[in-house]
Order: C-alpha cells, then sequence, then structure tokens
C-alpha cells in the first residue's frame, strides 16, 4: 500500500444500557434481532473515517502527479447526492487522462462516500444499521483497498452494449483480494452514462496507474 500509514485514531467507546462496552464487528453470533435491523443506535462509531479519509488525501497529494479541487461543488460528481450533508469534498485528479479520477465526500453522518472513475459512487459504510453491526476499521480497510487500487491501475469500469445493457465495476488490491458489482444502465443518469460511455472504450483493459510526483 505504497508509503502510506493510517494513523492513528482515537477510537470513540460505547457502551450498552447495563455500563458493557459494545463490540461493534462482533455482537451477533448468528442472525441479528430483528429490532436492530434500520436502527442506528450509534452512528458517531464511524467519526474515524474522516481522519483516514484525510490521511488518503494528504498522501495522494504528496506523492502523485495530480490536480486538487477541494470545493463543496465536487461533491456533485456522486452519482447520486449523498443523503448527508457534505463536510469536505475533495476531487482528486491525475494529470494523465488514462487514470480514474477519486472524489472524497464528507459527510455529517459521519460517513465518507467515494467517487472513483466515472460511474461509480462506494460509500463508506454503505450500511450503519445496527444488524449490519459495522466498525469503523472494518470500513477504514476497504476505504484504503479501494483508494490504493484505482491508484495501482486495478480498477476498472465496463458498459456492455445491448438492449439491457449493465455498468459493471472490478478491482483488486495489494493481497490478492478483489471486488466486483453491475447495475442496469437504466437506473444511471442518461446523460451521465452517454458521456462516460466513449471515455470508457478508450481504456479497455481498465485504468492506468497513477503517475508519481516528480518532486
Amino acid at each position: 500500500m505504497s508509503s502510506y500509514v493510517r494513523p492513528s485514531v482515537d477510537a470513540p467507546v460505547f457502551r450498552d444500557a447495563d455500563g458493557q462496552v459494545i463490540d461493534y464487528g462482533n455482537r451477533w453470533h448468528g442472525s441479528p434481532p430483528e429490532d436492530t435491523y434500520s436502527v442506528e443506535t450509534h452512528p458517531e462509531r464511524f467519526a474515524p473515517l474522516h481522519a483516514i479519509a484525510d490521511a488518503l488525501i494528504a498522501h495522494l497529494r504528496e506523492n502523485y502527479d495530480v490536480e486538487i479541487d477541494e470545493d463543496a461543488a465536487t461533491a456533485t460528481d456522486l452519482m447520486r447526492p449523498s443523503f448527508h450533508d457534505a463536510v469536505r469534498a475533495v476531487r482528486i485528479r491525475p494529470n494523465d487522462p488514462a487514470c480514474a479520477p477519486l472524489t472524497f465526500v464528507l459527510t455529517t453522518y459521519p460517513g465518507i462516500s467515494v467517487h472513483a472513475g466515472l460511474l461509480h459512487d462506494f460509500p463508506y459504510p454503505i450500511c450503519g444499521c445496527d444488524a449490519c453491526d459495522s466498525n469503523w476499521q472494518f470500513e477504514a480497510d476497504d476505504l484504503e483497498q479501494l483508494v490504493f487500487a484505482v491508484v495501482a491501475g486495478t480498477y476498472r469500469e465496463t458498459v456492455e452494449r445491448g438492449l439491457r445493457p449493465w455498468v459493471e465495476y472490478a478491482y483488486t488490491y495489494p493481497d490478492d483480494g478483489a471486488r466486483s458489482g453491475r447495475s442496469r444502465a437504466r437506473d444511471y443518469p442518461a446523460e451521465r452514462l452517454r458521456a462516460a460511455t466513449p471515455l470508457l472504450r478508450d481504456v479497455p483493459d481498465g485504468w492506468a496507474a497513477w503517475p508519481r510526483s516528480v518532486a
């Protein structure tokens, strides 16, 4: 993962009604209780993700040949607006057009949405309900894996042709893990899809690795 080092985080601690520390990420052994679905007791447990995003942005700024645009307007890069207000939005665009850009949108939730390339958003967390039982460490792992997959040039986006086309993404990361997904093209804003399709045809084997900063 390059020279990046995850910053030290003073993680918040939460307790249940009996005063016991809530061990998020390890609460359920089997199916979660029915009354934990759609309930978000401590969304503030994800606050450390903002520190992780800040560190990633600083690392990319210092080590790669990129242009940085830090402005609230860059939050519109997201395919769909966030449900929560943005507190920071940063677009990082490599100076090589064969490389995928990244836009970080930090929200009041607190959470992060990353727009990678042209057509895909990745929210962290994707769901913060008690049933899902995610924690900030797990979400930070996923966030870092996505970012450095894009930087390493292992991120790919495609738009299928046909009557019912799909929009797909796939990426791999340093420990040989991989992730992929697909959605129907009809679920995307038509103008964004039209603009992206010819650009993605120029990178049929996926986006290129980011060039290092000369400095």
